[in-house]
């Protein structure tokens, strides 16, 4: 197979580039046109439609993956224009492409699209009720991938993090050599999803049942809030060196740490449906956090 691959240098984008070689051929854009590594690819600006329409046409994949997002939750308050252009009008242009050609298409969207008053993991059929523009954008990204006509495969994301890019837990190993104390929020719970296991899932998914259509929910199991998973981090990098030692930590509320955009207070995704659908469990949390510092790590000693 041939897997067109957009936005391979974000989290997500960069581990599926590595799941997905020993499938086929993997053609990654970004756009710069260079890989994390510096490494070539096709340069693609996902703001410009047009151009990701001529692109499915001329690559002629056999899977598109779409990979790129906005997603700054508070810089999108005041930039709606530029979030609902690349998350809902990008993905719906890639969409309608591959109708037009008779592919397929991968598309991610978030926890974000509910607004998190819920008392249990949220299945795939729950209503939704985003707080803030950048839900919302997602959310009108999954309409416009739906309405397309294309087969797709929409899989909602919760707490993503990995090596590269920018993310909590490589915030958190900042802050923690330059700190001695930090506060972290108590009050929001999810489920922290390290970047290789969704690839994993995804390249799973496409391998297993690759004429399947739908939505699911793609996210580790078990639970924390930010606060507890600011301690794992912590203890996981003075065990592995990482860290000479943890700062002290103070839990406090949303409340004590205000943001432009509002946050879901609870963020669980129920992942029963991908389980039956596709046969595979990810894991727990604390597994792929594991597996992440050990990366880390690894890249800290150098070859």
């Amino acid at each position: 197979m041939k897997f067109l691959v957009i936005g391979g240098n974000g989290q997500v984008g960069h581990a599926l580039l590595g799941r997905l070689a020993p499938l086929g051929q993997v053609v990654a854009t970004t756009r710069s046109g260079r890989l994390p590594d510096g490494s070539p690819c096709l340069a693609t600006d996902v703001a410009d439609t047009d151009a990701l329409a001529r692109l499915v046409a001329h690559e002629a994949p056999d899977l598109v993956i779409n990979a790129s997002a906005y997603t700054a939750v508070d810089c999108a308050q005041d930039e709606p224009g530029l979030a609902h252009l690349i998350n809902a009008q990008a993905p719906g242009a890639l969409a309608l492409a591959c109708a037009k050609a008779g592919i397929g298409l991968v598309h991610f969207s978030t926890d974000y699209v509910f607004d998190g008053t819920g008392t249990r993991p949220y299945r795939e059929d729950d209503a939704v009720a985003p707080l803030g523009v950048y839900g919302a954008s997602k959310w009108a990204g999954e309409q416009a991938v739906r309405d397309s006509g294309a087969a797709h495969k929409i899989f909602r994301l919760c707490w993503v993090y990995g090596p590269r890019g920018g993310n909590f837990l490589l915030t958190m190993l900042r802050l923690g050599r330059e700190r001695d104390h930090l506060r972290v929020v108590a009050d929001q719970v999810g489920a922290p999803t390290c970047a290789a296991r969704i690839a994993d899932g995804v390249a799973h998914a496409i391998t297993v049942q690759p004429e399947l259509s739908g939505t699911w929910h793609l996210s580790a199991d078990g639970e924390t809030s930010w606060h507890g998973f600011a301690q794992a981090i912590f203890q996981g990098a003075v065990e592995r060196g990482l860290l000479p030692r943890a700062p002290s930590l103070e839990a406090i509320s949303s409340a004590q740490y205000p943001t432009p955009a509002r946050r879901p207070a609870y963020s669980r995704l129920d992942t029963a449906r991908f389980q039956r659908d596709f046969g595979l469990h990810i894991g727990d949390w604390r597994e792929g956090l594991d597996e992440t510092l050990d990366t880390l790590a690894a890249l800290s000693r150098g070859p």
